[in-house]
């Protein structure tokens, strides 16, 4: 048990002895450091209950709680009651949890859940927007296996459609038969070049046929391009062998260029579905809604839901020509993923704008009479802005994922050049080093924000060595291992020490960890791992610069403070490595 779990059983017992009230909520915070003591009982909920003043609460719960061994002493500070703890059981604490490499994950086995994310479209490179969605996707994967939990992460590419179509024509238009191979480019960058091509000649038919007379809302309709677009759409879903080995082809490529870039980024996927293989899903679910009633038809044979009484609209689910829409798909593949799987809980990591997309979907899903509708989650996230100027995009309009990246090993690079930090090392170590700080920097920078905030995104602040930043936990984990290799760590021999309040600080923000990890499993936030690394490396950082861990009097006092940083190390590491982070051991 945890010193914090301790306490709050020990509160709840001394509420029962002295003023005989079951409290099973009681709220008890690590103690401000302006005020003596290690944890704080907030007494205010009592008041209430107990009818006396909260002074008067505190002072009788402190006089029967320090009788116990666990305690030392006590003070109050109007409704709050400040308790010091035994420095013995705080030793005691180090010693169980310091070797643990996995301290703070969850043993205990709960749901199966499925986080979707990434699900790119295969005509254009991933982009800015997409790094959000992959790093949130993948480091909610982590924290949420880390809480117990048996995890999927799985993507559906959108590899179909009028727009993938878009990409396919313009290459046989312009293309001259190139490849990835022949230009030299990754495949989703050359597809992507495509369907910028594409719609530029779509522009300029369209103002050529505006300039005969056409109006510009026909011209979109019957601009030769779109036709032949179309044409192809419908070549496609009727089977046609060459569209269908083109269409074949190219994704093939993009496909290759999105397995670079993600190995690059640090994610991956248990599950891949694509769009192709899933389109037709839902069409038996509308049926059996309109058998049912829970749907209706409109006279022009177009089925809808009516969500007027839920304070929403009415939802086309199938055109009147029977085809399907965007939702008729999310539903089928709702329904076929938690029937394969057999899921607890599944989780759409999806941009805000589709914020009303999904609530539709959930409302559909628990009226057609699916009991997991309300085990659905979106992770809605806000949109990520670059300075204006910080860095060119290939295209003009989005920043390109791999662009970003490489960018972030090159400021890197330049950084620890002009810090002198990697001198002496060899130059594929520098390289190495160089990627882990650029990625870590940019994932960090990312994640630390609240998933529902926007972000201004700043390369050059994100690579700074100080302050609230990837390099900056990154650093201190490499100093810990420097002190723990000129040390010789092989075994470390604990015994009686009175520990300084710094080391007690350390100590109970380290057994938080596994609090912290189930409420970012909760709440879906990586920003709480983020936020709570970052105030483990400052107190550590405070003791590394005011106390000695090597050079000090007393052996028992050294291996005190050994224990202590291979255990922060560790905390340091795993938080890291939920964050899709790596931790590397020398910068």
């Amino acid at each position: 048990m945890n010193p914090k779990s301790l306490v709050k059983e020990q509160s709840i017992e001394a509420i029962k002895a002295v003023f005989n009230i079951d409290m099973p909520a009681v709220e008890i915070q690590i103690t401000k450091d302006e005020f003596e003591g290690d944890y704080t009982i907030v007494v205010y909920p009592l008041v209430k209950e107990v009818k006396q003043k909260p002074e008067d609460i505190a002072t009788k719960l402190g006089e029967y709680l320090v009788k116990l061994n666990i305690f030392t002493e006590f003070t109050v500070v109007k409704g709050f009651l400040n308790l010091s703890l035994n420095s013995e059981l705080l030793i005691q604490t180090i010693e169980n949890n310091y070797s643990d490499k996995y301290f703070g994950f969850s043993k205990e086995k709960r749901s199966k859940i499925m986080v979707e994310y990434s699900s790119p479209n295969t005509n254009k490179p991933i982009h800015l927007g997409h790094i959000r969605n992959n790093l949130l996707g993948f480091s909610i994967s982590n924290i949420l296996k880390a809480a117990g939990n048996e995890v999927l992460m799985s993507q559906i590419i959108n590899d179909r459609g009028i727009h993938i179509c878009k990409s396919m024509i313009a290459w046989q238009k312009f293309g001259n038969k190139e490849t990835p191979e022949t230009k030299k480019t990754k495949g989703d960058h050359l597809v992507g070049k495509y369907y910028v091509l594409f719609d530029k000649e779509y522009q300029k038919e369209i103002a050529e046929m505006v300039t005969t007379g056409v109006d510009k809302e026909e011209a979109k309709k019957k601009a030769p391009i779109f036709v032949e677009a179309q044409n192809m759409l419908k070549k496609w879903e009727d089977g046609d062998k060459e569209v269908r080995e083109l269409w074949q082809k190219m994704n093939s490529w993009v496909y290759s260029g999105f397995e670079q870039t993600y190995k690059n980024l640090g994610v991956h996927f248990d599950v891949v579905q694509y769009e192709s293989n899933t389109y037709l899903l839902g069409k038996d679910i509308i049926e059996k809604g309109l058998k049912n009633g829970v749907l209706f038809q409109k006279e022009d044979g177009s089925v809808w839901a009516d969500l007027s009484e839920e304070g929403l609209d009415q939802k086309l689910l199938l055109r009147s020509d029977g085809t399907s829409v965007y939702m008729t798909q999310d539903l089928g593949t709702a329904v076929e993923r938690f029937t394969h799987y057999k899921l607890d809980q599944l989780i759409y990591t999806v941009g805000n704008e589709q914020d009303y997309h999904f609530q539709v979907l959930f409302l559909i899903l628990k009226k057609l009479g699916y009991n997991w509708a309300s085990q659905l989650y979106h992770l809605s996230y806000g949109m990520v802005d670059l300075p204006s100027g910080k860095m060119k995009s290939r295209e003009g309009t989005v920043v390109d994922a791999d662009d970003l990246i490489q960018e972030m090993i090159n400021t890197a690079t330049e950084i620890s050049g002009e810090l002198g930090k990697l001198d002496g090392y060899s130059e594929e170590e520098k390289k190495k080093i160089n990627q882990q700080i650029g990625l870590g920097a940019l994932k960090y920078y990312i994640l630390k924000v609240d998933p529902k905030k926007r972000i201004l995104f700043d390369p050059k602040e994100s690579i700074d060595f100080n302050g609230n930043t990837g390099p900056f936990v990154q650093y201190t984990f490499a100093r810990i291992q420097s002190i723990l290799r000129k040390a010789d760590t092989h075994t470390i021999e604990i015994t009686s020490y009175t520990l300084n309040q710094t080391e007690k600080k350390l100590i109970l923000l380290l057994s938080s960890f596994p609090e912290i990890i189930q409420k970012s499993a909760n709440t879906l936030n990586p920003s709480l791992i983020a936020n709570y690394v970052y105030d483990v490396v400052k107190i550590f950082n405070y003791f590394y610069q005011n106390y000695s861990i090597l050079n000090v009097k007393y052996e028992s006092e050294k291996q005190i403070r050994l224990a202590l940083s291979q255990w922060t190390g560790n905390v340091i590491e795993s938080s890291l490595n939920l964050l899709g982070i790596d931790s590397p051991e020398r910068m």
